[in-house]
């Protein structure tokens, strides 16, 4: 009898936690990447910058700190809402799934989550950048995450917390068809050729395609949602003003800037990510991902 019931729901409980634990596990390690990506897809000159230089100058000024709320929201309900899409379409499909299919699975995922994160992302966002203003000598303009917070609403009323929400939406789209759906794909090709057993070369693997792909996909858009997430005001007016005046005054490479250190996080925090999610599931006795 017991066979006939559905599946409990403290399952679902326990990917949603242990895909948050292990996020936080990932995001601790590469954070300092992030910080240094950031900067440099704010940096709005022609004058080259490069990423040795903005790590040196936050080693030397300020030291690293972190924000790690947003993935609390974004990588559970992204991570857990993909699986449960593909379950339907594995149902629907007697078992398969195309890559186009998985990617359009992985890129609505991600918008969906991060429609949900997005106010944390912003706060992120913003004390990334107070620590740039710090580092040039000029006052910064929060104390705090929370201080940030208070003060968007005050300045933007509570729908300032999802500025620049459609850049950010259309990033989230690219990296998880990326992230998700090339992982995933790359995972079960790796296995099903032989290359390697569901192990940590299999997961390195697939991290490491995943990370790439996603970096080359959703760096534009990246570049786009910082800026404008950034900007206090009308500085750019949609995302394609934004897309539009960033090549006209930096030129079509702009749209790259912080490419190697996106590439340089993603990669290892992919790694991280999913070594850490697949062996805290199978610690609990959940089947692989």
């Amino acid at each position: 009898m017991a066979h006939d019931q559905p599946e409990p729901q403290p399952t679902t409980i326990n990917k949603i936690g242990l895909a948050s634990l292990s996020a936080m596990v990932a995001e601790t390690t590469t954070f300092p990447i992030d910080i240094i990506k950031t900067r440099l897809q704010l940096h709005s000159t022609n004058r080259p910058v490069s990423a040795f230089h903005v790590a040196s100058d936050i080693i030397r000024k300020q030291g690293v700190t972190g924000l790690f709320i947003r993935h609390l929201f974004y990588t559970p309900i992204r991570t857990v809402g993909y699986e449960q899409l593909r379950h339907v379409f594995i149902q629907s499909d007697n078992g398969s799934i195309d890559l186009p299919i998985k990617a359009l699975i992985g890129g609505v995922s991600g918008v969906i989550a991060q429609v949900v994160a997005s106010p944390a992302d912003l706060v992120k966002v913003r004390m990334q950048a107070d620590g740039r203003m710090v580092s040039q000598g000029l006052r910064p303009r929060y104390t705090g995450s929370i201080d940030a917070l208070t003060k968007i609403i005050n300045t933007d009323v509570f729908k300032g917390l999802w500025r620049g929400v459609i850049p950010n939406i259309q990033r989230a789209f690219l990296v998880n068809m990326g992230e998700l759906a090339c992982y995933d794909h790359a995972k079960h090709f790796v296995i099903n050729s032989s290359i390697a057993n569901d192990n940590i070369y299999a997961h390195t693997l697939a991290s490491m395609m995943s990370g790439l792909t996603a970096t080359t996909i959703s760096c534009p858009a990246d570049v786009v949602k910082t800026r404008m997430m950034n900007q206090v005001g009308n500085g750019y007016t949609s995302s394609y003003d934004c897309l539009v005046k960033t090549i006209r005054f930096e030129g079509f490479r702009a749209l790259w800037k912080g490419f190697f250190p996106t590439w340089a996080r993603l990669g290892p925090w992919q790694f991280v990510f999913w070594v850490s999610y697949e062996k805290f599931r199978l610690i609990v006795g959940l089947p692989s991902f």
